[in-house]
């Protein structure tokens, strides 16, 4: 369980998206911008003052999407084929609706092969995909990469489905 204290009236609250190879024609910088923005309060309370400080139990996870970058064979390098969704990417993290936001890209693998051969892999396919969003223009500042592996799976039933396959980009905070 989480408390996160909640001024301003500010509260992250879950959105996901999963983008898989069948979507990524859908993908726009629109539907990314709605899904990693963070949701305004329910009740829509702004506070004015530190004495209308109040503590929140938060158990959401923040807002993310989920995309089916494709690499080339055991490699990071980024295939042709993901680099319109990346496009899309970051002309929304660019956007005036994020542009104060911070951002992980989390690399996902699935479960084939040796674990601590996907953990690295991961980390590398993370970092590969931040280091295109700064060629395309985001601040590298704003950007954090992390590699998780197999650990995470997107479809725990099959250990080996394509969809645990992913990049995920998680809203942080703000700048």
């Amino acid at each position: 369980m989480m408390f996160r204290l909640s001024l301003c009236g500010i509260a992250l609250a879950a959105a996901a998206l999963v983008l898989g190879p069948a979507h990524a024609a859908d993908v726009s910088a629109e539907k990314l911008i709605e899904a990693l923005k963070p949701k305004a309060p329910p009740d829509g309370t702004r506070t004015r003052s530190l004495r209308n400080l109040r503590v929140e139990q938060v158990n959401e996870p923040p807002p993310s999407v989920s995309l089916t970058i494709q690499f080339d064979f055991d490699s990071s390098k980024v295939s042709a084929s993901s680099v319109a969704q990346l496009e899309e990417l970051a002309r929304a993290m660019k956007s005036s609706e994020l542009q104060a936001l911070s951002f992980r890209v989390e690399g996902h693998t699935d479960a084939k092969g040796n674990p601590d051969y996907n953990l690295r892999l991961s980390r590398q396919r993370a970092e590969a995909v931040k280091s295109q969003l700064v060629q395309m223009g985001v601040g590298g500042e704003r950007l954090q990469s992390e590699g998780h592996g197999d650990r995470d799976l997107a479809n725990k039933a099959d250990r080996f489905a394509a969809e645990n396959r992913r990049v995920r980009v998680v809203t942080l905070a703000h700048n």
